[in-house]
């Protein structure tokens, strides 16, 4: 029998809670659903007025994966969507996570979130700009925190903050707040950048996307700057071995990850660990909501 419950008047049905999703920690769906209740103040504002993508892993990282766009199957109806027109279907709509009720029905179909850098009420005018710092082994995190150190000041030197968190897999993420703006020119100048780093660091840096290029470098991925590309969501879980978590992390521990002695490993961030960061720090990422952070874009 279906277990159900209710969050904020709203009745959900939440299923399989013992099952198994990551073997490797025994890690139960029932557990994945709390961590979702416990970081729910911290996550919701990274997906308000967004309209989300879904990979889908209802059997876990080693069964099959599926990303969605569309309003899955049964949605209920107090689930806000949003119109998102595309080329191929100009009426499309996604899922718009709004509340505490609306994360918990999506966290239980297992998914990892994923969002536009533009809110649903200004489609393609991007609020942030994003880099995602990918190694291509033998290179690590490690290298990633080298190239983060240096895009930090790159892009302070045009009066922009920026904000790091793990990508929940191998690499980091930087988040920047920007004064609204159409998605082509803050890719357009998200490109320029990576470009730069490339020149400034040859034998670290690659921003183009072939895997021939990649081998112990760190690719400098400006792409999901465009308005039909999104990224992990602040606080998401990944579809990992582990039940890894797409989480910030200070500047310090970005710059002890740079060291000569710095531990891969010291920058992995697990379900588990996030709850007592919050405590600690609060929203590490909480500045790309103050209009005052955002930078223009030039």
């Amino acid at each position: 029998m279906t277990p159900l419950t209710e969050v904020e008047g709203r009745r959900l049905a939440l299923s399989n809670l013992d099952k198994v999703l990551h073997p490797v920690t025994g890690t139960t769906k029932g557990e994945l659903l709390h961590y979702y209740a416990t970081v729910g103040a911290a996550i919701l504002p990274h997906l308000r007025d967004r309209p989300v993508s879904f990979l889908r892993y209802p059997d876990g990282p080693d069964g099959q994966l599926f990303f969605t766009k569309n309003p899955p199957p049964g949605t209920p109806s107090w689930v806000r969507t949003a119109p998102v027109p595309r080329s191929e279907d100009p009426r499309a709509r996604q899922v718009v996570v709004e509340d505490l009720a609306s994360l918990m029905w999506a966290a239980n179909l297992v998914v990892e979130f994923h969002t536009p850098q533009w809110r649903a009420s200004s489609p393609a005018v991007a609020d942030r700009l994003v880099f995602d710092l990918d190694p291509g082994p033998p290179a690590t995190v490690v290298e990633c925190c080298r190239v983060a150190l240096h895009l930090r000041e790159r892009l302070a030197a045009d009066g922009l903050d920026a904000f790091a968190k793990t990508s929940g897999s191998k690499g980091l993420h930087l988040l920047v707040p920007v004064v609204p703006t159409p998605s082509p020119l803050v890719s357009a100048y998200a490109r320029r950048l990576a470009v730069e780093a490339e020149a400034a660091l040859p034998r670290l840096v690659v921003h183009r996307m072939a895997r021939a290029l990649r081998p112990g470098k760190v690719f400098v991925d400006h792409s999901q700057n465009a308005a039909a590309k999104t990224t992990a969501t602040p606080y998401t879980l990944r579809a990992r071995p582990l039940p890894m978590a797409s989480a910030p992390v200070t500047w310090e521990e970005v710059e002890e990850g740079a060291g000569a002695a710095a531990d891969p490993e010291s920058l992995v961030l697990l379900m588990d660990d996030i709850a007592p960061r919050l405590e600690r720090y609060g929203d590490l990422l909480a500045p790309l909501f103050a209009p005052e952070r955002a930078g223009d874009v030039p």
